[in-house]
């Protein structure tokens, strides 16, 4: 095994920290947080779960124990913002109508 290889393994933990992988009988792997996605992870479990036989890529390799990489394959679309194309005009168009009713509730 070395790094750059894609390795099928298969999720036996889940910490708050990565999920652990067993790769084969004498390789365990760790799948750390910021390698399960792009985006914020606050659930690993929203991406992997025990039990799961899945492909992985290897990062690095230290004796038997193995970093590895969920993202490098798995990449989730992006979302893309919606992009107004109308800009500003619409705030200022209703900017006035704002401040004269904030005028007339003051007044009350």
């Amino acid at each position: 095994m070395k790094k750059g290889s894609i390795v099928k393994g298969e999720i036996t933990a889940i910490k708050p920290y990565g999920a652990f992988v067993k790769i084969d009988e004498s390789h365990v792997g760790l799948i750390h947080i910021s390698e399960i996605s792009d985006n914020f992870v606050r659930n690993i479990e929203d991406y992997v779960t025990v039990g799961d036989v899945i492909d992985l890529k290897v990062l690095d390799v230290n004796d038997n124990k193995v970093s590895l990489s969920f993202k490098a394959l798995h990449k989730r679309k992006k979302r893309y913002k919606i992009v107004l194309k109308s800009g500003f005009s619409p705030l200022k168009e209703k900017l006035q109508d704002w401040i004269n009713e904030y005028q007339l509730k003051s007044d009350d």
